[in-house]
């Protein structure tokens, strides 16, 4: 159904929008999604952050002490 509509299809629903919601209403409709969008990202990004800082602090060195007697023998 949707694989249809084509071009000129598009442009003829982008005008009904614009006729009924009218320009200032489409403009500040759409400057609310761009910041929907942006926080989205920054909480992608925070998120991933916080998962690679946990992950860092998981990671440790567990490679055994040398001690003493093994120092001499090297």
């Amino acid at each position: 159904m949707l694989n249809n509509i084509g071009l000129p299809g598009l442009l003829l629903i982008a005008v009904v929008v614009l006729v009924l919601f009218g320009r200032g209403k489409i403009s500040s409709l759409m400057g609310e999604v761009g910041k929907g969008i942006t926080a989205f990202k920054k909480g992608v990004k925070d998120g991933t952050e916080e998962l690679e800082a946990q992950s860092n602090e998981e990671a440790r060195d567990v490679t055994p002490e040398t001690t003493e007697q093994e120092k001499d023998k090297v």
